[in-house]
């Protein structure tokens, strides 16, 4: 080897980052194996490379039963420096893709919870590939969004639910379909979440289909709703763009639970409701022509309150509740939907939020 293998080294430390001193240990250990493959090569040796002159010599060693080198002897082998050559070329190329990986670990670790924007460069039914710029993300098709196709060159934004270092790299894993990916796309719309003056407080999502979400002021002169809505609807315009159409509701949060579940349950309009704490049980009153509207399609609007709120929730015509006979018939709350014990109850704190607006259907 020449001094113009030292002057590209150099030069890699100062771009990269990779120390000299890194790629030398590594070539000459590389170097070692490549000797044993020699022709009358000794079974044990060790290679030395000047850092001053990159002059490369092999030591032929002969070790005892304790692995003691008992004698030792120069055996570079005459056309060794081809073989250097190629070998020097493999390690830095393999020095370059380790000092890569290490960058966009540096650059990702700690990021779980950020918004990114992407663009598609795979997609099958397994997961999606998005090029970020300097890394790679994986979305597995559990973090995608139920029946979005996500063709190559298509620009889309997703939430960072991972970063792992691996041995192959560190793999960054994204998300569509998690609830949090609602709330990172508002505060890119609205300043009043970065600022603080409004909070998301609960977030209720069936991906794909609709989200509610509640929100609060710590501004007496913040309308939470409206500040997400934002003028014309635009804001939440932006989100449902982003969703491929996902109905959006943004409801108020409240102190007083039963306020609260009458405002998840909107854009129907509730009556009365009755609350069993101790059961975490709600009975919801809605006049006889709202049932159908309070319940929802399939039961989603039901559904999705009850996440909302934590709350198990039965809904009921004034009629039902008073026990008379209606000619017109009306749909009864379907399994899954309000009080059913199919129900799968999320915590307030785990939910996703909620609102008064809603895309119109």
């Amino acid at each position: 080897m020449d001094y113009n293998l030292l002057d590209a080294l150099e030069l890699l430390e100062r771009e990269k980052g990779v120390p000299v001193e890194t790629i030398l240990d590594a070539l000459a250990n590389a170097l070692v194996s490549a000797y044993k493959r020699t022709p009358g090569a000794a079974e044990e040796a060790r290679v030395t490379i000047d850092p001053d002159t990159a002059e490369i010599t092999v030591y032929g060693q002969e070790l005892d039963e304790d692995g003691t080198v008992t004698k030792e002897w120069e055996d570079t082998p005459d056309d060794f420096g081809r073989i250097a050559a190629q070998t020097a070329k493999q390690v830095i190329m393999q020095r370059l893709r380790d000092a890569k990986r290490e960058q966009v670990f540096e650059i990702y670790e700690g990021r779980e919870g950020d918004l990114v924007t992407g663009i598609v460069q795979q997609s099958d039914h397994r997961y999606a590939i998005l090029d970020l710029g300097d890394a790679e993300a994986i979305m597995p098709s559990s973090e995608r969004i139920p029946y979005e196709r996500l063709e190559r060159g298509n620009r889309v934004k997703a939430y960072i639910l991972e970063v792992r270092g691996e041995g192959k790299g560190p793999q960054i894993v994204v998300s569509r379909s998690h609830p949090e990916f609602i709330r990172s796309l508002f505060e890119l719309e609205v300043p009043e979440l970065v600022d603080g003056d409004v909070e998301i407080r609960a977030i209720a999502r069936e991906p794909g289909h609709r989200t509610k979400i509640a929100v609060t002021s710590n501004d007496p002169n913040v309308d939470p709703v409206g500040a997400c809505v934002g003028a014309r609807g635009s804001r939440v315009r932006q989100v449902v763009n982003e969703l491929r159409g996902e109905k959006v509701d943004i409801v108020e949060w409240r102190e007083d639970t039963s306020s609260f579940i009458a405002e998840a349950l909107s854009p129907a309009r509730v009556k009365e409701v009755r609350l069993d704490n101790e059961n975490m049980v709600a009975e919801v009153i809605v006049p006889d022509h709202q049932l159908s509207l309070a319940i929802g399609k399939e039961g989603q609007n039901a559904r999705l309150a009850a996440r909302l709120t934590g709350y198990r929730i039965d809904i009921r015509s004034e009629s039902q509740d008073l026990g008379i006979d209606v000619e017109e018939e009306v749909p009864a709350t379907p399994p899954g939907a309000g009080l059913a014990e199919d129900v799968v109850l999320e915590p307030v704190a785990e939910a996703a939020v909620t609102g008064k607006h809603r895309e119109e259907e």
